[in-house]
């Protein structure tokens, strides 16, 4: 693991170095979904400190665990929620996240907005935008953006920090330059619309296309399979 994470943050460098960008500009989130603990704690061991989850359970069970071990609680590691969030499983989240990069509607984020006031916590979320329109994944198309803008910017406990995406897969990451491009111009022009939004965050770029999202303007990459091997679902909650 540890090779595995020194080529990831190499080959983000030079991602920054062909696009005049710093390398700090980028966060390097180890997708640990399915995973046991013991994987956290090895890649924390080589400097990961965000990981993200796809599932609450595997939050709430991961985050457990956490509490009970003293050396990585000394520097606690970060979860992030990235996968699809329902919301009978939003009360679960305040104080064990992040950040949330799945907000894919309305209905969402006025469940966020109503469990993170409970807990009287401020939410730091990400819009989730399907760029490709692919039918088989949740979020919002790019013209209904601003609009969803509108309907949650006065949130009082929700932060709207930017915009999420899941590209489509692809053999050639080069494919999905477009789509990231997209998202960034969006970013760029919602910005300039919302000036009072702290919209700066792009999630967006995984194990086989990281390189082009960050040469595209990424500022969170989620990596997963390169750095943890594949993925081994009968053992997601096992610690």
């Amino acid at each position: 693991m540890e090779i595995e994470i020194q080529i990831v943050r190499e080959n983000i460098r030079k991602a920054c170095e062909r696009s005049g960008r710093k390398p700090e500009e980028v966060l390097l989130i180890g997708v640990s979904k399915t995973k046991p603990y013991e994987a956290i704690q090895e890649a924390y061991s080589f400097g990961i400190r965000d990981f993200g989850e796809n599932k609450v359970q595997e939050i709430r069970d991961k985050f457990a665990l956490l509490q009970e071990d003293s050396l990585l609680l000394k520097d606690a590691p970060s979860f992030h929620m990235i996968g699809s969030l329902q919301k009978n499983k939003v009360k679960y989240l305040p104080g064990r996240v992040k950040m949330i990069h799945s907000i894919d509607s309305l209905p969402l984020a006025l469940e966020v907005e109503k469990e993170y006031a409970k807990k009287e916590e401020l939410a730091s979320v990400l819009l989730e935008v399907n760029v490709a329109k692919e039918e088989s994944k949740s979020g919002f198309f790019l013209e209904e953006v601003e609009q969803a803008l509108e309907e949650c910017k006065d949130l009082p406990h929700v932060k709207l920090c930017g915009f999420m995406t899941v590209a489509p897969f692809t053999e050639n990451p080069e494919e999905n330059r477009v789509h990231f491009r997209a998202l960034k111009n969006l970013l760029t022009n919602m910005q300039k619309k919302f000036p009072a939004l702290p919209l700066k965050e792009l999630s967006m770029g995984m194990s086989g296309d990281y390189e082009v999202a960050v040469e595209e303007g990424a500022t969170m990459v989620r990596v997963g399979s390169f750095i943890f091997g594949a993925r081994d679902y009968g053992n997601a909650h096992k610690s």
